[in-house]
Parts: C-alpha cells; structure tokens; sequence
C-alpha cells in the first residue's frame, strides 16, 4: 500500500511498502550491470573447459552415424550389386569406426583445455577457499 505525504515545504514523498520495495529492486537489478562474482567465474571456466571437447565429439557421432546410415543404405536398398553391397559394408565399418573415436576424442580435448586453465582454475579456487 502506497502512503503520500505532504510536508510544509510543500513538497510531495512517495513510500512503498515492503511488498512493493521489493518488487521495485527485482525490476531494478533486472536493468542494472551484473558483476560476476568469482565462483560464477570459477563455475564458467570449468563449463568453458569441456565446450570444445563436446563439439568435437558431438561432430564425429553425428559424421560416424551419418556413414553407418549410408552404408546401411548401401547394403538393403541399393543393393544392384556385389560392389554396393561390398562398399556398403566397408563405409559402415568406417561410421562405426568414426562412433567409436567420438568418446575419446571428447576426452583428450578436454584434458588439453583443462590444461591449458588449470592456473586460473587453482588461483580461483583458492581464493574462494580463503
């Protein structure tokens, strides 16, 4: 509820109540510049250590799937001859191959970004532990 005062030098104040002050400060802090505090920081890097790995990996499971899916096609719908089906056959050995490398390949990524922040990482943590 919303209380108006007028005091003698003619001026005009406006107060909130609770409810309403508190409603004002979440629209407020929606518009103000946030600050990152140092475990958002610590939190983003450690999120930003994995995000080249998964591409990676998320790029040759797809690659991989899409080649098994064509050598699969080779072998049961275009199955004119014995160099399809053969081709076919050796192109999903390839996209299993491709699957199969995607995992690993997701785990040495990481490890090098990991590597390459650790000291931010350490020095962050550290600071927090303090």
């Amino acid at each position: 509820m919303a209380d108006y005062v007028v005091n003698k030098t003619e001026s005009f104040e406006f107060t909130y109540s609770a409810k309403q002050q508190e409603e004002v400060e979440r629209i407020r802090s929606k518009y103000l510049p946030k600050e990152e505090t140092k475990m958002e920081k610590l939190i983003k890097l450690d999120k930003q250590a994995e995000v080249p790995g998964q591409i990676a990996s998320i790029a040759a499971g797809v690659i991989g799937t899409l080649l098994l899916g064509l050598g699969m096609t080779c072998t049961m719908v275009w199955n004119t001859s014995i160099g399809v089906f053969v081709a076919g056959i050796l192109i999903g050995l390839v996209g299993i191959a491709v699957i199969g490398i995607a995992y690993p390949l997701y785990i040495n990524i990481t490890k090098k970004e990991r590597a390459k922040i650790a000291d931010q990482i350490i020095a962050l943590s550290e600071e927090l532990s303090l």
